[in-house]
């Protein structure tokens, strides 16, 4: 059995991660709200919401969590040539609603999105309150990739990225760990793992661990 809340429920109110199912992965309790209390304390506890239209907020915490530690980011040769071509220049949290909205607009794999409107707001909220950042990747003037996340410890946590040109969600990538390093964080947090962030150098890593870079 899971925990439901409710939004009457203090932002504390998150019964303790260890007791997340282990099927589906990671599910710990489900409903409450958005709001940027329940959000905050949600990171720093290791815990993050991911649900479908129409569903209850659902809050996640899996054990093994995926991990790509900043300085073991691979960079491969032709990204490292695109890289050298300038073809792109990045910036950070000049366009932090357009990235969510990169990030929530349809793609030909995944027509829908779990980016609701509320969930749009509630980033937004972050945002303005500096806990939510945005890497932005430009072809010129066009705003072609980008990244969004919350920091939190030694923890960046990833929520989301998109592209609309060859190797811009990468670029954006790279920006990030570098932004990370000079912010002293030490690992994107990726969530759950995918061959694709296995080949740019993601892990997983024991929750309890994982834990201990968030505080």
């Amino acid at each position: 059995m899971i925990r439901w809340l409710s939004a009457r429920d203090a932002p504390e109110s998150f019964p303790p991660v260890e007791r997340a199912l282990a099927e589906p992965p990671g599910l710990l309790a489900a409903g409450g709200d958005l709001s940027t209390a329940r959000l905050l304390v949600a990171y720093r506890r290791g815990i993050f919401p991911w649900y479908s239209p129409g569903q209850p907020v659902l809050w996640w915490s899996p054990d093994p969590r995926e991990v790509l530690p900043v300085d073991a980011l691979r960079v491969s040769r032709s990204l490292e040539r695109t890289l050298r071509r300038g073809r792109f220049h990045t910036s950070v949290d000049r366009e932090f609603a357009a990235v969510i909205d990169g990030c929530a607009a349809p793609r030909a794999a995944s027509p829908g999105t779990w980016i609701t409107p509320e969930m749009r707001a509630a980033y937004l909220a972050l945002h303005a309150l500096g806990a939510a950042h945005s890497i932005e990747v430009w072809r010129g003037a066009e705003l072609v990739g980008g990244v969004y996340g919350v920091a939190v410890g030694r923890v960046f946590a990833g929520e989301s990225m998109f592209s609309r040109a060859s190797d811009a969600s990468k670029v954006a990538l790279v920006a990030l760990a570098g932004w990370c390093r000079g912010q002293g964080h030490e690992l994107i947090d990726c969530q759950l793992p995918s061959a694709h962030l296995r080949s740019l150098g993601s892990r997983p890593m024991p929750r309890a661990e994982f834990l201990g870079y968030l505080r």
